[in-house]
């Protein structure tokens, strides 16, 4: 039997909505935003705005950058990892426990290999510290030689502070600049949040449904990868589960170049796309690491959009730039831009349309006027636009 089919205009207007990018931005509280993306990844990166700053802001134009922080002092949201480093509202706390057992387990098996066999004293040690000190700062542990920086060029005690984090005994208490300030769990995840220990049942089902909620459709893979906290096998017992009980059902998704993936899908989801509104008309400039395109392959199905970032491809090999923002225009993927905030000013210095997309006066005034707004979160006071900025469209690697 044939399945039913979500179009690929329903499909991207379903996904939009889900991820608050259908409509014009509107002020909402972090908390609110972050309960209804279900986590916002932090990145480092720092050209024009923080990624997880971006983010919020997208949906949000009241957002600034104090406002996330302010969640996790507050303990409303903690930090951990999904598929990345991510800030997450704390309710959700007690379903990462099998999160930091398997972490647990994986982490021993290669860590002490890596870090030979004083490790467990190292992790004795600071944890000891911790719980006199209070938050820590991972420079504070340094001893010896100054380590060069660089990933995972860890010195002893930055990389037992990480052990600890990933397995559940520390947790992030704030962020002083960008580096992370360590505090016994204890101390950090509220009394209430840690008395409650569902079991791998509970977790699986709350992990697949909300991430199914959150994506609009999806394969038992992207459910199991949405949280990072489920195995494929897990999500694929999840999913005979949920379609047994009339939970969910399967759809046919129809991609950017038509073809038809198999996903599931809440019964009544093509109703609930077909009359969902028309979308905002606004263009707007979304961080690389957006919710709604941190999967690749997905974004690619859904609009044939290509984008890989080239932050570590040799400057001569970049097809685009170091650091490029994907453009939404409605329910299209336009284009990606390389903007920068320097000198006072957000300074567009190139945009390269999609192939086959013709760049009007029209948009770059909606370009411009999104870039007015962006400075404001930069702390900029000006745009500007760098001689040559239109680019000739290229294909993406």
């Amino acid at each position: 039997m044939a399945l039913p089919i979500l179009p690929n205009a329903a499909a991207r207007r379903l996904f939009l909505d889900r991820h608050g990018l259908l409509g014009a931005p509107r002020r909402r509280g972090t908390g609110a935003l972050l309960d209804d993306l279900g986590f916002v990844q932090v990145d480092s990166v720092l050209t024009l705005a923080r990624a997880h700053d971006l983010i919020l802001w997208s949906r949000s134009p009241a957002h600034r950058p104090a406002d996330l922080g302010a969640e996790v002092r507050g303990r409303r949201a903690f930090e951990h990892w999904t598929h990345d480093a991510a800030v997450i509202p704390m309710a959700f706390w007690p379903h990462w426990r099998h999160r930091f057992e398997r972490d647990r387990a994986r982490l021993d098996a290669r860590w002490d290999a890596w870090q030979g066999p004083g490790f467990r004293a190292e992790i004795d040690r600071t944890l000891a510290h911790v719980a006199a000190n209070g938050p820590t700062l991972s420079g504070e542990l340094a001893r010896g030689p100054r380590v060069p920086p660089g990933w995972w060029n860890w010195h002893p005690g930055k990389v037992a502070l990480e052990y600890l984090w990933r397995v559940g005994e520390l947790s992030v208490s704030h962020r002083q600049g960008f580096q992370k300030a360590y505090d016994l769990t204890e101390r950090v995840v509220p009394e209430a949040v840690r008395a409650a220990r569902p079991d791998l049942e509970e977790t699986v089902g709350w992990a697949a449904g909300a991430a199914l909620d959150r994506l609009g459709f999806a394969t038992p893979g992207e459910v199991a990868a949405f949280w990072d906290l489920l195995t494929p096998e897990e999500a694929q017992a999840w999913a005979r589960g949920a379609l047994a009980r009339g939970e969910v059902e399967e759809v046919a998704v129809e991609g950017a170049d038509g073809r038809l993936r198999r996903s599931l899908a809440r019964p009544g989801v093509r109703e609930e796309a077909a009359a969902l509104p028309e979308p905002s008309d606004r263009l707007r400039l979304l961080s690389p690491f957006d919710p709604a395109l941190r999967d690749r392959a997905r974004a690619e199905r859904l609009w044939g959009f290509r984008y890989r970032i080239e932050i570590y491809v040799p400057a001569s090999r970049r097809v685009f730039g170091y650091y490029v923002f994907p453009l939404l225009e409605g329910t299209r993927l336009v284009g990606r831009a390389e903007v920068v905030a320097m000198g006072g000013a957000v300074v567009l210095r190139a945009l390269w349309p999609e192939p086959g997309l013709r760049w009007g006066k029209g948009r770059t005034d909606r370009l411009l006027a999104e870039l007015e707004r962006v400075a404001a979160l930069a702390g900029a006071g000006r745009v500007e636009c760098a001689p040559g900025w239109l680019r000739p469209p290229q294909v993406a690697p």
